[in-house]
């Protein structure tokens, strides 16, 4: 089966709990039509480089997973109808990924530089 990777970003007003229900919703959906689950990622609330819908900030999610499209769109077509949900966004990559996404690792990154600069 093919590997999509896919992000959404919820309003800024919801609930660190209901994010995360949501992010469960959607991954049941993708379980139930015959995918499976490869990587979950809560990015946090993060400021947006425009205003979106009155709005400056939102909770960034990351669902990777291996299932059929119609899975995907299935997944997609609740998003839209969702209000909570702000934007998504679904690519098909060529293989799974290893380790954390870039926005993760770029936090890592600067944690350790940071920790070495105040050492020196």
């Amino acid at each position: 089966m093919p590997i999509y990777e896919t992000v959404f970003i919820t309003r800024q007003d919801l609930g660190v709990a209901q994010v995360e229900q949501l992010t469960k919703d959607y991954s049941k959906i993708l379980t139930d039509m015959g995918g499976k689950i490869l990587k979950t990622e809560q990015w946090g609330l993060r400021t947006f480089a425009y205003i979106i819908n009155k709005s400056k900030k939102g909770h960034y999610t990351l669902i990777e997973s291996d299932c059929p499209a119609p899975a995907v769109i299935e997944m997609e077509r609740l998003m839209r109808n969702n209000e909570d949900v702000v934007r998504y966004m679904s690519i098909k990559l060529d293989a799974p990924t290893t380790g954390p996404s870039a926005i993760i690792a770029k936090y890592d990154n600067d944690d350790r530089f940071e920790t070495q600069n105040e050492v020196a």
